[in-house]
């Protein structure tokens, strides 16, 4: 009985140090996994508060060494009341709920503890008393509105003509395609939106333009109507132009020489041998992986969509945040000011993000490091 029961307990004592001895590398390889992948996490959010902490820091100073300021300015707009020069400023001071005493340090310290509760104030010129985020959401919406939608239409025509053009390079079709995309792809949008406007509206009088300034007509109540909704894609459709235009070259000329790397590749030829069709080649292996370094670019490219649109919404009287940050200059509301700079510098950040966690999802090779 003994020695019948001898080798059980050993059996048992033995496949449990074996289980044991199993169980650790696979503990030890979570481990492996997860740590780079909370290393990485935490370096990314590391760089994004340092780089928030920078750029707010350097706006605060950046704006407050303009020349003039709030009081100033309001002075001016009040000169000619019968006012001496000190009752004009106290009463700016007081009507702007501005310290004009208060030191550089102490404005920098409450901006500071503002903004780390998520408050960036009122604004001061603009519409005193009107909170700054409360304006940011209201202009922010026709921003992305118009330029949200070009900027994907000319993402995808560039990918396209690109393409086009690098399987047919050295013809007519490439010349044309290449030279007109370094033509658009050279005119600043401003530029584009002013020959827009006097071409498209005033020599050929194909748009109305003076009736299309603003966001929606003047007789057109905001909702969720038929009217409402014609009259702000009808108001939309020139600044969308323009964001259009000025984007699909330097799409085109990127994918057009992203594709010749990759046509050149070993992987290509091999495809070729097999017998495959050009046009398989074409989409599943050239535009495939040539897209992969533009996807980044364009993730990136939407971050800059709050700051990207000043002039043009200038141009065609458009209520967007780029507006908003030009009328903001012009009357030295500070707290607008900082407000539109943040919430550009967060889109950046957020756009690099989600660029990163795109080219990672789309090309699989870069996450062999943390499987």
């Amino acid at each position: 009985m003994q020695d019948s029961g001898g080798p059980t307990v050993g059996t048992q004592t033995s496949d449990a140090d074996a289980g044991r001895r199993g169980a650790a590398p696979c503990r030890g390889s979570r481990r492996k996994v997860l740590r780079p992948l909370v290393t990485l996490v935490a370096r990314a959010l590391a760089r994004m508060v340092a780089m928030l902490w920078l750029i707010a820091s350097v706006t605060f100073l950046a704006i407050r060494a303009l020349p003039g300021n709030p009081v100033d300015v309001w002075m001016q707009e009040m000169q000619g009341t019968g006012l001496t020069g000190d009752q004009a400023r106290d009463q700016a001071a007081r009507l702007l709920k501005i310290d004009v005493d208060e030191s550089l340090v102490s404005q920098y310290v409450g901006y500071m503890r503002n903004l780390l509760r998520g408050d960036l104030g009122d604004s001061i010129i603009l519409s005193p008393g009107t909170p700054v985020m409360e304006m940011l959401g209201v202009r922010l919406a026709w921003t992305l509105f118009s330029v949200s939608p070009a900027l994907i239409v000319g993402f995808l025509i560039g990918l396209y003509l690109g393409s086009r053009a690098a399987y047919r390079r050295g013809t007519w079709l490439d010349r044309l395609i290449t030279n007109g995309s370094a033509l658009t792809d050279s005119m600043p949008p401003v530029l584009i939106g002013i020959l827009l406007v006097f071409y498209v509206g005033v020599v050929w009088e194909l748009v109305p333009i003076q009736s299309l300034r603003g966001a929606y007509s003047s007789g057109v109540q905001p909702g969720f109507t038929l009217d409402f909704a014609l009259s702000a894609l009808a108001h939309v459709i020139m600044p969308s132009m323009v964001y259009v235009l000025a984007s699909v070259g330097g799409w085109t000329l990127m994918m057009r020489g992203s594709a010749l790397g990759v046509l050149k590749d070993d992987y290509v030829a091999q495809a070729r041998a097999r017998g495959l069709s050009e046009r398989t080649i074409r989409v599943s292996f050239v535009q495939r992986n040539a897209r992969l370094p533009l996807v980044t670019g364009f993730a990136i490219s939407m971050g800059f969509v709050v700051s990207g649109s000043v002039l043009v919404e200038e141009i065609f009287v458009y209520p967007g945040v780029g507006q908003l940050l030009a009328d903001a200059l012009a009357l030295r509301d500070y707290t607008v000011m900082q407000g539109v700079v943040l919430a550009t510098t967060v889109t950046v950040l957020i756009a690099t993000a989600i660029a990163d966690t795109l080219y990672g999802w789309l090309d699989p090779r870069t996450r062999t490091e943390y499987e």
